[in-house]
């Protein structure tokens, strides 16, 4: 390891650095914030010398690494040589208000570095990424649940269009559009489409408005404007919150608790190995010689 090296390995494990660098965070996160409605020429002065002090730390990071290979396996590595880059993009290198809004947004997530300014928030995030892998089937699930709810609702609760309706029909329309509106008022059929559906459905599952969907289809189906009956109504929506709150959502969750007690003894082994507490990976075991 050559003099350089070693420095930067130093100055990396301080926890000086560390706290300095996690002081910086927090300003820059506090200026971004008073950015978007004053900027200055002062704030923008600070930010360039907090842009330098960023890519500094980068640099050090990149000296106290093994190699190249060692330095680009951990993300937040990758993730704060990205942010140090687009930094460096100049205000004014393109024209046009979509593409300078798209690198003004990309700066912000600088607000990020702060997952990395504790252990415990590190490991919230590691379980947040060990989740989002697991839980591909309970998405799937999901999915499947949500299409089949939203088929059903579009077939037996959409409501008739009234440009294709006259008569006594569009009369009753008229007459639950003034009793049991859309909620909110200025919203199209809840269940006029699939997408609408399914955004529907999303829209029980956080508990926003379901009994309202509910009485309002109810009146419909009083009033002759769909034809199915009360109880089927009732059924369909108390069957819907019942399996994606009560079942799917409990599903996340156990997902989530499994994988964060994962975590914990993933690092509670690493911390162990790294102290010479243990040498071994779980699940193996030495063979002790049998004495004759």
């Amino acid at each position: 390891m050559t003099f350089v090296s070693k420095m930067s390995s130093q100055l990396v494990a301080s926890r000086v650095f560390e706290i300095f660098i996690t002081f910086i965070i927090i300003v820059n996160s506090v200026l971004i914030g008073i950015q978007v409605t004053h900027d200055n020429e002062v704030i923008t002065f600070v930010q360039n010398v907090i842009l330098l002090i960023f890519t500094f730390e980068i640099f050090v990071r990149f000296v106290a690494a093994d190699n190249l290979r060692d330095f680009f396996r951990n993300g937040w590595n990758v993730f704060d040589l990205s942010l140090v880059i687009i930094g460096w993009i100049p205000a004014d290198i393109v024209e046009g208000g979509s593409t300078m809004m798209a690198l003004r947004v990309l700066r912000v997530f600088r607000v990020l570095r702060l997952l990395r300014t504790s252990e415990e928030i590190k490991l919230i995030v590691a379980v947040l990424v060990k989740s989002m892998k697991s839980m591909s089937y309970n998405a799937m699930l999901f999915l499947i649940f949500v299409y089949l709810y939203a088929i059903i609702g579009v077939s037996i609760f959409r409501l008739p269009e009234p440009g294709a309706i006259s008569g006594a029909e569009l009369q009753r329309y008229e007459k639950l559009m003034e009793v049991a509106p859309h909620s909110p008022a200025n919203s199209p059929d809840p269940f006029g489409n699939i997408p609408e559906a399914v955004f529907t459905l999303f829209r029980s599952l956080t508990g926003e408005d379901w009994t309202d969907l509910r009485y309002n289809l109810v009146t419909a189906s009083e009033m002759g404007v769909i034809h199915v009956s009360p109880t089927a109504i009732t059924t369909y929506h108390v069957s819907w919150f019942c399996i994606a709150a009560f079942l799917l959502l409990n599903l996340v969750t156990g997902a989530v608790i499994n994988n964060y007690q994962v975590a914990i003894d993933e690092a509670e082994r690493k911390r162990k190995v790294a102290k010479g507490e243990e040498t071994e990976e779980p699940g193996e075991y030495k063979l002790e010689p049998v004495e004759a």
